[in-house]
């Protein structure tokens, strides 16, 4: 089963509380909340607020992307905070293994990232502890951008190397999901499509928008 994230990254801020709401009743299962620091990535976007006032509003996931230096400083404020999944940047954190860990024993699911020209190598020790690994497939730090399709041969390498260590891991990617790229990347092996601005614009609903996408990976 295909499931689509919307990022709350391209929804309209001054209507965040009433969208997340919107994406759940369009049958969402879960939101990723996009935290960057203004260091690990050039923007500066949402922080614990945000995700506690969003757990206030809706059930669903809400699936935390920290790109930030340091990310151990800051998981318990995010956990607190009512976040159900943590996923850091290898490139961020020193002691991967420790910090991944560190969000396992607080009852939450740990995920796993890097940037697209990071190897996926860099995560080859900590597949057995994560709970989901996050392809980018384009540079972190902006929304909007175009999909890098480069990166389909990570996610097919991957799907291998999760097959080959009989781990049923779900992969999920993020960057330039829409209904030409989702087929894409469904077919290398992905299960968890992050999606921004195909989700969020003004050009459609955004039931409307999540049923084009689902529409787009079951033909």
């Amino acid at each position: 089963m295909v499931i689509f994230e919307p990022s709350i990254l391209s929804a309209d801020f001054a209507r965040l509380g009433e969208q997340a709401q919107e994406v759940e009743v369009a049958g969402a299962k879960a939101i990723q909340i996009d935290v960057m620091d203004g260091v690990f990535v050039p923007n500066i976007t949402f922080g614990t607020g945000v995700v506690k006032a969003l757990r206030s509003l809706v059930r669903m996931q809400l699936d935390v992307h920290l790109m930030i230096v340091e990310p151990e400083r800051y998981l318990q404020q995010f956990i607190d905070a009512g976040a159900d999944r943590l996923i850091i940047h290898q490139e961020a954190s020193t002691h991967l293994f420790r910090t991944l860990q560190i969000i396992k024993n607080a009852g939450i699911e740990a995920g796993i990232t890097m940037n697209p020209g990071t190897s996926l190598s860099t995560i080859e020790e900590v597949l057995e502890i994560v709970d989901l690994v996050q392809i980018m497939t384009v540079n972190p730090g902006f929304g909007g951008q175009a999909f890098l399709y480069n990166q389909l041969k990570k996610i097919r390498r991957l799907k291998q190397k999760l097959d080959q260590l009989g781990l049923q891991i779900p992969i999920a990617v993020d960057g330039g999901i829409d209904v030409h790229t989702a087929p894409l990347v469904v077919d290398a092996g992905a299960t968890v499509l992050i999606a921004g601005s195909s989700i969020f614009n003004q050009q459609k609903l955004i039931a409307e928008n999540l049923k084009a996408l689902q529409d787009s990976v079951n033909h």
